[in-house]
């Protein structure tokens, strides 16, 4: 939801958010880290989709072509000018670094310019965020299942910008492992959304592919072992000059990793003592995902919480939420901010 307001009260705070960590250019005004006066965002799909995936040397160049003019959209689409933001906030890390350091550059211009403070923001602070902006009951702490392209977390978020990292992915992400599925079916790039539609004519139960468990660390996640064995069911299958059905192997494959995310994330909120759950990220806009957690959820009394799709893939409205927290919290950021690929959740 976006809102046409600019400052209401004195209090008021306004964030000019920039986005721009992999093939999204993005910006947007945030009021009082809840509000959405304005998110732009420019896609990359189309480019990259003759590819097969992101090229980082053509998203950076995209980057720099569309950033301006992303950003004077924002301001124009929430009514206002520079003169009435209060900070900047930016992606700096994880994410490719030549994408990063478009939108880090363009904020850090903006701070000297302007002489407005500078929040930088990791990325995946921001998905969690996105939850703040539709829900504005939700506050921490609660359990934040973030899952993306490049990302698989399990986060008790124990307080505004204060997270704790209770088990991520040991190979590949969830929204990898959809991808290179897709892929492997025929279905090309961008594999999550086309799964996700194809496995609703399929059978989830038709082929039994395996949920990972890892010995000694239960909340950590594995999805080369399931992304394999739909491989050697695909090589197997034409080895014996067998038909393929497309929906069963997508809709298997898709209950294999939506079980393995869901019964992760009830154990930590029962070892943890968690009675909310929120779900991150570009894989949590999957309408398998969202009912198998909203069905776990609901049988354990847990409150469930999710954003809309268009705020779980990448955008700078949950970039703006996060670093209006930030702000508040005293964090600023000097002009030598750079672009960080492996940042870490809680580094500084």
């Amino acid at each position: 939801m976006v809102l046409k307001k600019q400052h209401d009260h004195p209090e008021d705070i306004l964030i000019l958010a920039i986005e721009s960590s992999c093939d999204e250019t993005a910006a947007a005004v945030v009021r009082n880290g809840r509000d959405v006066l304005s998110n732009v965002i420019s896609s990359q799909i189309e480019l990259h989709k003759l590819y097969g995936g992101v090229v980082p040397e053509i998203a950076s160049r995209k980057h720099v072509e569309k950033i301006n003019q992303v950003i004077q959209q924002a301001l124009a689409d929430a009514d206002v000018t520079l003169d009435d933001v209060d900070a900047v906030g930016v992606t700096y890390g994880p994410g490719l670094v030549g994408a990063l350091l478009v939108g880090v550059a363009e904020a850090k211009a903006i701070s000297y310019a302007r002489n407005l403070p500078l929040v930088g923001v990791h990325h995946i602070e921001g998905h969690i965020s996105a939850n703040y902006i539709e829900n504005k009951s939700l506050e921490p702490p609660f359990l934040s299942m973030v899952v993306s392209g490049g990302h698989t977390h399990l986060v008790l978020v124990e307080d505004y910008g204060k997270y704790q990292i209770l088990g991520r992915t040991r190979d590949d992400a969830a929204g990898e492992a959809f991808d290179k599925v897709a892929r492997a079916i025929g279905l090309g790039y961008p594999g999550g959304p086309k799964i996700d539609k194809l496995a609703k004519e399929g059978n989830p139960q038709a082929i039994a592919f395996p949920r990972a468990h890892i010995d000694g660390a239960p909340l950590d996640f594995s999805f080369s072992g399931v992304k394999s064995a739909v491989l050697n069911y695909l090589n197997g299958c034409r080895m014996k000059g067998e038909e393929v059905d497309r929906a069963d192997v997508a809709a298997s494959f898709q209950a294999a990793v939506v079980d393995s995310i869901v019964d992760h994330t009830i154990q930590a909120a029962k070892m943890y003592h968690i009675d909310k759950v929120a779900l991150a990220g570009g894989v949590a806009s999957n309408s398998a995902l969202r009912e198998g957690m909203r069905k776990a959820c609901e049988v354990e009394g847990i409150e469930f919480y999710h954003p809309s799709p268009i705020l779980c893939t990448d955008n700078a409205a949950m970039i703006g939420a996060a670093a209006y927290y930030e702000y508040k919290a005293g964090t600023r950021h000097g002009l030598d901010l750079n672009a960080i690929p492996n940042l870490k959740i809680g580094e500084r």
